[in-house]
């Protein structure tokens, strides 16, 4: 599972997802890639599932590049603890994702198999997803043509 060596701070705050990404809104390294079309937290967990699902499906072939890590702790209290005393203390890690962000890139196979490699990636995910290759973005602004 993914998670940073260290942190400045070992809690932080909740924060908003409003708006679109504006970094990582492209395909850079890959073929094909997975692009969210809402947003959401995503686990360390959650990415580790896809990862999985897509290098099963692709076998030996094909390299999978993933675009977002887990840097946001989240925390928990204890379960029937009192009001007051305190931050929980972080439980697990999670990747902020807003609408447009590609999550996941694959290179080196062919389009049917990257379609279904993603298709069953998205499965493990909490946001709706869509497939995307390199060729319907411009190169010069990175953005969808």
């Amino acid at each position: 599972m993914l998670l940073p060596k260290r942190v400045k701070y070992r809690r932080v705050h909740r924060g908003r997802m409003k708006g679109k990404a504006t970094r990582g809104n492209f395909v850079s390294n890959g073929d094909f890639g997975l692009m969210a079309t809402e947003p959401a937290w995503i686990t360390s967990n959650q990415i580790e599932a896809a990862r999985i699902a897509m290098t099963r499906y692709i076998k030996r072939g094909g390299q999978v590049w993933i675009k977002i890590f887990p840097d946001k702790p989240v925390t928990e209290k204890p379960a029937e603890t009192r009001m007051g005393s305190g931050k929980g203390s972080p439980e697990y890690w999670v990747a902020v994702v807003k609408p447009g962000r590609v999550m996941f890139e694959i290179g080196g196979v062919s389009e049917e198999v990257a379609r279904e490699a993603m298709r069953l990636a998205g499965y493990k995910l909490p946001v709706k997803t869509k497939f995307v290759k390199r060729a319907d973005f411009d190169e010069k602004t990175g953005g969808e043509v």
